[in-house]
């Protein structure tokens, strides 16, 4: 690997002979680049940025100061296995933020989408996996082996137990602990996160129309008695022709054992 010709590196920086530094790239004073890091086209560290391991970063991501991204994750059974951080394109990574890479025991692998926001202070753990245009506000912790699904927000102060998922579209109050699943496009709130409702600014802005939320209305009345599973199991032996309910179903009788949260 090299250092493309076309970036710009401030002399204080200090960067492994063999990382991969690409078109375009913008690397401002102090920051340390480790051996097995890539960075795509266009990607900027603003300042004292360090990265390490085997980290990917995609075209056109902007890296703020203090941000540490590919060390080893924090977790007891990791034992200095060659495990990926690979980010995607157009993401803004903010001060302070941290981002593991994966383990043997979690699939090796913490992926994170494109087009998302880490504001300040914000963590994503080991073998996580990020959908796209996802937003976590400042000190949102979101611990190993998550799933966050497309177009998801979790407010400032949030935490988001292990092994948790969270489905398309759902918004996360703030100061929230989120230690069930979420549905997609459901809203949660609460010290300890209860299911709130639906995310209709976040549908609205997504096209959907009335006749889509009364549908999903409709639904979560359905789930609020028993069994969630075996509540969606009934509705989804109905049929639906609306694709938000069918994607909501589907979430819910998908491979996961976890629990989830309910409505009040």
């Amino acid at each position: 690997m090299a250092i493309d010709p076309t970036a710009t590196v401030h002399p204080s920086a200090v960067i492994a002979p063999e990382a991969g530094i690409g078109p375009g790239c913008l690397i401002g004073p102090f920051c340390v680049i480790g051996p097995e890091v890539t960075l795509g086209p266009g990607v900027e560290l603003k300042s004292h940025v360090v990265i390490e391991g085997l980290t990917e970063i995609g075209e056109g991501t902007v890296v703020y100061p203090f941000a540490s991204l590919g060390h080893a994750p924090q977790d007891l059974k990791f034992r200095g296995e060659p495990t990926r951080l690979v980010i995607g394109a157009r993401n803004r990574i903010r001060e302070g933020v941290t981002m593991n890479p994966g383990t043997d025991g979690g699939g090796g692998v913490t992926r994170i989408g494109d087009d998302g926001l880490f504001m300040a202070n914000s963590h994503v753990a080991h073998d996580c996996q990020i959908g796209d245009r996802v937003i976590l506000v400042n000190n949102v912790a979101i611990a190993g082996h998550c799933i966050l699904e497309d177009d998801v927000i979790v407010g400032g102060l949030s935490g988001v137990h292990q092994f948790v998922r969270i489905g398309r579209g759902a918004m996360i109050g703030a100061v929230t602990m989120v230690t069930a699943d979420v549905i997609p496009h459901g809203l949660v709130q609460g010290p300890r996160g209860v299911l709130d409702g639906l995310n209709l600014v976040g549908l609205k802005r997504r096209g959907a129309g009335k006749a889509d939320i009364l549908a999903l209305r409709d639904l979560l009345g359905d789930l609020g008695h028993g069994s969630f599973r075996d509540s969606a199991r009934e509705r989804a032996n109905e049929g639906t022709d609306n694709d938000y309910v069918r994607e909501v179903l589907d979430f819910i009788l998908g491979p996961s054992d976890r629990s989830f949260l309910a409505p009040r």
